[in-house]
């Protein structure tokens, strides 16, 4: 649409509606435009009369809606009446008044034919006159009979040269008078639902900023149907600002809420005549709407559920019951094949269940259980009926715990296979009613642990923090037993028992003898199967520990420091607690994956002894790592020897699976999920939708050029990371990646927010990467250069050597702009001891390049080149061309190739600067690039023929009802994305065909051909 514009993708509507309202004279047109609620009727009717108005023509509005008079022929003379007046017309203005006041004759329809006879001819002189046009907005709100009269008017008495445009909803046979509106009118306009494009449009110019692609669709998935209508999508931007559920990362806009909590505005008035078109429901039929909507968000709920409750049971279930059928009348509730409820906009359950409500929803859940459980059995009911375990957790305390906990874990296991995310919802929920002591918790916690570690699941496995820890072994002086007292108690109640047999048999045989001896066996038995039960469960949660710390890792939180996870920030320097020794080898991968700082055990003490793992997942066979894998994984980030030693511990089959060069890839940019993947190949059952996902994305897409997607990738992480209700922590390392794009793209502001964020205790190598370049360019050379030093031997102590290559290497690039030739030759000895130390392909590059820098050796330049461009890293090829030009191997062609790679980057002012200096340095002449970015939109096209036309700006103004100021800035734009420097150039290239042959214009688009 046109930028200041009230509307969004309807360009090609009020076009339409413009030129019927300038269409007076013979050539006049009746039209109806029509739209649900929310649509933009209103607005593109509006838009199109300032339009008219512009081109001369004069648009009077009819307002008969609300008259005084009689409804029918009297309220339409009214309103004709009120609309002439403004015509300055005496003849037409008296002769309508004449028509006022003309009594009803006994036949009320001739008479009301004459008025509408006279009415007719006085609009037709009017228009003779003082050409006018009429526009009527809300038809569907006109009384019948008005409307009726209307339609009449317009079909056998039409005013000749009189053109009109009518806006209502849409019409139906049944509607009575509108239906005559809709036969007189000459053309039907609907307004088409707005395309994807649109809505984020339609967000961008209501936010102010540009917004992320993962906003848009949230809220286009959170409306449904309702996506394409303006109204309803303004109404979840007002409801997510007004919670404060918006975070502005990078110029763009993120969410920060959960998408299930997208809702449109809880005003009630607002909100009946978005959602029921056909009038608004009553209190009673609201507050039931509200509580159908606060049953169905926790469980899946059927008719049959409803049907099959006892009749006589609690007033509320029937009231529920009762709200379904009209609902699903309007529309509003759908009802699958096997008769499941459910919205058809989600964001309409939301507001819904934000409205307050008489009904108490956990008792009917309650219900529900109940009449399965009481008919089949508690795991009967669960084991064949899963959906009851989602009924049962909204029930709440409403059902006891052991009719509750049976029926959970029947549903968890049948669903285990089926539906995995109901399972593990099932097995929370279990975990929750169970006690710490209860023999069934830590088999219960085993079982969700694998389902949740077989699928991916890292949120799932992560939530089972707080169980485990309550799980755990407390000393042995407090050590409960299964029935609430501590051992203790236990072995005197024992000895109690014994000595009170002994007095029961004072008098002593052989029978009592052998009766005890009996006794004393069976309880050595009990107490070696209760030692096997006791070694099975301390196995079992050692497993569920690990499990728990891999997930935490894949959410970037230490698997420790109480909770389910610590925060990434303010990380306490602490070893792992004793219970939790199982996740001290995970924990140590914190530092080199940039999760927090390196947290290493206190000099001289030993590691704790191998664990003995659960049956079934011997080390290195399942998807969790060995103790040996995971110090492989830590090594990565060290020197060569340390790891080589950690990859000579694996067994010998499995160093063939292994790739070092990809390990120390993944360490530089602080990858746990390519290195897992490197490691466990196969075994890795996938970093799912976790952050280390998002973050090997950001890596990827960094990597291959793809900055805007890497930016975006960024403040997902963010976002994620503030979002309430997740467990997601923050990928520092992310931030730091984001600071480096914003700041080659010459954004210093944004870069500073991203390293703003990250605290001083990360001392992972891409941090201090980042943070040189933002000092270097925000014209602190000297700090940028010394607190490079300093990062390096923080990392350096921390062990963390992959990743120093890249702060060397851009030292080595700054001494040159400074003109430090000494430094740069003790950097590049510092290079070299750093690859005899690590040895990895990415040191030997830097090497290389930084011979180049120093001893002007091309061929080691080139090498590099072949070698980064082999690996994929689109910033260091840039980086090794700009290296080329400047020992001048083909610096003609080099020169071209990092102007083009730079603008494909977006690279910014600092870059472009730079290249312009070395390319004067060597009388070179830097390449004029202008390329287009995107296709043009239809506003382009639109914009691009009216310049072909020779309008001038003022007319294009006027044409588009926008301000000249508006044209010129968005003719500045468009001479950027076509490489056009003037109106001629742009009109030749469009009269020519040269555009569309560069495929700037889309196919379909109106305008473009002529």
């Amino acid at each position: 649409m046109y930028d200041g514009g009230p509307v969004i993708g309807r360009d090609g509507e009020i076009r339409e509606v413009t030129r019927v309202l300038l269409s007076t004279g013979d050539p006049a047109r009746v039209l109806l435009l029509v739209g649900a609620a929310g649509t933009g009727k209103t607005a593109v009717l509006e838009h199109a009369r300032r339009a008219a108005v512009e081109e001369g023509a004069r648009v009077l509005r009819l307002r008969c809606h609300d008259s005084g008079s009689t409804p029918g022929a009297a309220a339409l003379a009214d309103g004709v009446h009120s609309a002439l007046t403004k015509v300055h017309n005496r003849r037409s203005t008296a002769r309508i008044s004449g028509t006022r006041r003309t009594p009803r004759q006994p036949s009320g329809r001739y008479g009301e034919l004459s008025q509408l006879a006279v009415l007719g001819e006085a609009l037709t002189d009017a228009a003779r006159d003082t050409p006018f046009a009429l526009v009527i907005d809300d038809v569907e709100r006109l009384p019948p009979a008005t409307a009726s009269a209307l339609g009449l008017l317009l079909r056998v008495f039409r005013p000749a040269g009189v053109p009109m445009v009518m806006a209502g909803r849409p019409v139906h046979p049944q509607d009575g008078g509108a239906s005559r509106l809709a036969a007189a009118a000459d053309r039907l306009l609907e307004l088409p639902p707005l395309r994807p494009a649109d809505a984020e449009a339609l967000m961008e110019r209501v936010l102010g900023r540009p917004v992320e692609p993962a906003l848009v669709t949230a809220v286009l998935r959170a409306l449904g149907p309702m996506a394409g209508t303006p109204e309803a999508v303004l109404s979840v931007l007002d409801s997510m600002e007004g919670r404060g559920g918006l975070l502005e990362l990078g110029g763009h806009v993120c969410l920060t809420e959960p998408e299930q909590a997208l809702r449109l505005t809880t005003d009630v008035a607002r909100l009946t005549r978005l959602c029921w078109p056909g009038g608004p429901p009553d209190a009673a039929d609201l507050d039931a709407a509200a509580a159908v909507a606060r049953a169905l968000e926790h469980a899946e709920t059927r008719f049959d559920d409803l049907h099959r409750l006892k009749p006589g049971g609690p007033r509320r279930a029937g009231l529920v019951d009762r709200a379904l059928t009209p609902l699903v009348g309007d529309g509003i509730l759908t009802v699958d094949e096997d008769g499941r409820a459910s919205f058809a906009v989600p964001a309409l359950a939301a507001a819904l269940r934000a409205l307050p409500t008489h009904h108490d929803v956990s008792s009917l859940h309650a219900l529900i259980t109940r009449s399965l459980s009481d008919r089949l059995g508690a795991e009967t009911a669960g084991g064949g009926h899963p959906r009851l375990a989602d009924h049962v957790s909204a029930a709440g305390a409403e059902l006891d715990d052991a009719l509750a906990v049976d029926v959970l874990l029947a549903a968890a296991r049948t669903d285990a296979r089926s539906d995995w995310p109901r399972s593990v919802r099932a097995y929370f929920s279990a975990l929750g009613r169970l006690a710490s002591y209860d023999r069934r918790t830590p088999g219960v916690l085993y079982e969700s642990a694998e389902l949740s570690l077989r699928h991916a699941d890292h949120p799932g496995a992560l939530a089972l923090g707080a169980p485990l820890l309550a799980c755990l072994p407390p000393p042995p002086t407090e050590r409960p037993t299964g029935d609430g007292r501590d051992s203790r108690d236990g072995r005197e109640a024992e000895n109690e028992g014994e000595a009170e047999n002994e007095g029961d048999g004072r008098h002593g045989n052989r029978a009592t003898d052998l009766n005890r001896d009996r006794g004393r066996g069976r309880g050595r038995d009990r107490d070696r199967g209760r030692g096997r039960d006791a070694d099975q469960d301390r196995d079992r949660l050692a497993y569920v520990t690990e499990v728990w710390a891999l997930a935490a890792l894949h959410e970037h939180r230490l698997p420790y420091t109480g909770g389910s996870g610590a925060q990434d920030t303010d990380v306490q320097d602490t070893g792992a607690p004793e219970h939790l020794a199982a996740a001290e080898g995970f924990a140590a991968l914190a530092g080199p994956y940039g999760i927090g700082r390196v947290v290493r055990p206190p000099a001289g003490e030993a590691r704790p002894a191998a664990r003995h793992p659960a049956a079934g997942h011997r080390p290195g066979s399942g998807p969790l790592p060995s103790p040996a894998e995971l110090r492989l994984l830590a090594a990565a980030s060290g020197g060569r020897a340390e790891l080589l030693e950690a990859l000579g511990a694996l067994p010998p089959e499995a160093n063939a699976a292994h790739t070092v060069d990809r390990l120390r890839h993944a360490a530089t940019h602080a990858d746990l999920a390519d290195a897992l993947a490197a490691v466990l190949g196969d075994r890795y059952s996938g970093a799912g939708d976790s952050t280390a996902a998002l973050h090997h994305a950001l890596v990827r897409s960094y990597l291959e050029g793809d900055w805007d997607r890497a930016l975006a990738a960024a403040r997902r992480i963010e976002a994620r990371s503030r979002t309430r209700g997740t467990e997601a922590g923050t990928a520092q390392c992310a931030r730091a990646l984001a600071a480096e794009i914003h700041c080659a793209r010459g954004e210093l502001g944004h870069a500073r927010t991203w390293l703003e964020l990250i605290p001083d205790s990360v001392t992972h190598p891409l941090v201090a990467w980042a943070r040189m370049s933002l000092r270097y360019w925000s014209g602190q050379a000297a700090q940028a250069l010394e607190g490079a030093r300093e990062d390096v031997r923080r990392a350096r102590r921390d062990g963390l050597l992959s990743g120093i290559e890249k702060v060397l290497l851009r030292y080595l690039s700054y001494a040159l702009l400074e003109g430090m030739p000494q430094a740069m030759r003790r950097t590049l000895g510092e290079l070299e001891a750093l690859h005899e130390e690590v040895g990895s392909a990415m040191t030997y590059e830097t090497v290389l390049l930084g011979r180049g820098l120093v001893h002007g050796e091309t061929d080691g330049a080139r090498a590099a080149l072949r070698s980064v461009e082999g690996r994929g890293d689109a910033y260091l090829g840039l980086l090794c061309r700009l290296i080329l030009v400047e020992i001048g191997d083909d610096s003609d062609r080099r020169l071209a190739e990092a102007s083009y790679l730079a603008q494909s980057l977006g690279i910014g002012r600092a870059t472009r600067t730079t290249l312009g200096h070395m390319a004067r340095r060597r009388s070179l002449v830097l390449p004029r690039l202008r390329p287009a970015r995107d296709r043009l939109s239809e506003a382009d096209v639109r914009l691009t023929v009216l310049v072909s036309d020779g309008a001038t700006n003022r007319q294009i103004a006027a044409r588009l009802a926008s301000s000249e100021k508006t044209v010129e800035r968005r003719l500045t734009q468009l001479f950027q994305r076509t490489g056009c420097r003037s109106r001629a150039e742009l009109a030749a290239a469009w009269l020519d065909g040269s555009l569309a042959d560069r495929g700037l214009v889309p196919d379909g688009v109106p305008g473009t051909t002529r």
